[in-house]
């Protein structure tokens, strides 16, 4: 998985080379990192499922920018919920031809018997690796600094094999299965790395900043700005890295407040993967811009803009 893998990894988290000589360039401006092959002018479809929670509000900023920049792709809407019992068979077959998808947060059943969308999504697709950039933005403090790591986590195997089964009335057995050698085997040798139990780190300083691998023991929720995706070896989903924390916040739903960067983000690594670089960068530029000038941020971010402030703010920014 691993080989195949890396390419994709570099081209979605790609970093431009600071130049050896000349003046520092501009921590807000991104340039083109690969060329584009050729017939990649033509739009692409992509599949979009908004999502519950906030979902809608924010795959909706994404499709505003993308609009308003002329974006060579164009979005197969399908609307589906964390509820359902089962993804329906018509949107599998939207994301295996079109290959992309761009999806917000759905809600993950508690109890019930009712299994997870976003993991069903998963096996179907086999989307084994997990993929969430996590680096700072200039103008926004955060607790560390030059952080740039590129996190990758089994997808598919472990609790999310779901071998589980009842022993005796009210004693339950839960089974793991996890090939680390599926995720990290061919990855570069002779780079520093620790391995403890089920979990793999290895960091690699002369790639992306830092690129850590591991098998996750369990799903992390939170907040953040962190984009990322879901990908295998034919199919890519891209999400928000951190959206289990926010699908479902009332409150934020309610004075649309929510914060579309990270999704903006993740588009911009979706365009990028569909070989349009010149548009990621110019989307990833927009977004840098705004959040450095700070005049429109949402609560997360110590601001109290809406989300269509914030999205109204990227598309002023585009160039």
């Amino acid at each position: 998985m691993a080989r195949r893998a890396l390419p994709i990894i570099r081209h979605l988290t790609a970093r431009p080379t600071p130049a050896a000589f000349g003046p520092k360039p501009d921590p807000n401006t991104r340039s083109v990192t690969y060329m584009p092959r050729p017939g990649d002018g033509a739009p692409r479809p992509v599949t979009l499922i908004p999502g519950d929670g906030i979902g809608p509000l924010v795959t909706n900023g994404v499709e505003q920018v993308m609009e308003a920049m002329h974006a060579p792709v164009y979005f197969e809407r399908y609307e589906i919920h964390g509820d359902m019992k089962r993804v329906p068979e018509e949107v599998l077959e939207s994301i295996r031809k079109n290959k992309v998808c761009l999806k917000g947060g759905l809600k993950t059943p508690v109890g019930g018997g009712v299994n997870s969308l976003n993991v069903q999504l998963r096996r179907e697709l086999d989307l084994y690796a997990s993929l969430v950039n996590c680096f700072n933005l200039p103008g926004l403090p955060t607790r560390h600094d030059n952080v740039d790591i590129v996190v990758i986590r089994e997808n598919t195997e472990g609790e999310y094999s779901g071998l589980e089964h009842e022993v005796v009335p009210g004693v339950v057995e839960s089974l793991k299965k996890v090939s680390v050698s599926r995720l990290i085997t061919n990855l570069p040798s002779g780079l520093p790395g620790v391995h403890t139990g089920l979990e793999w780190v290895q960091v690699t300083p002369n790639l992306y900043g830092n690129l850590v691998a591991n098998t996750a023991a369990g799903i992390a929720g939170g907040t953040g700005v962190m984009p990322g995706g879901n990908v295998g070896a034919d199919h890519a989903v891209f999400e928000q890295g951190a959206s289990a924390g926010n699908v479902g916040n009332e409150k934020l739903m309610e004075q649309k407040k929510a914060n579309p960067v990270a999704l903006l983000l993740s588009s911009a690594m979706m365009l990028r993967h569909l070989q349009f670089p010149s548009f990621a960068d110019r989307l990833e530029t927009a977004v840098k811009r705004v959040i450095s000038e700070g005049k429109y941020r949402t609560k997360d971010l110590g601001g109290d803009s809406t989300t269509q402030e914030v999205v109204d703010a990227v598309i002023a920014n585009l160039d």
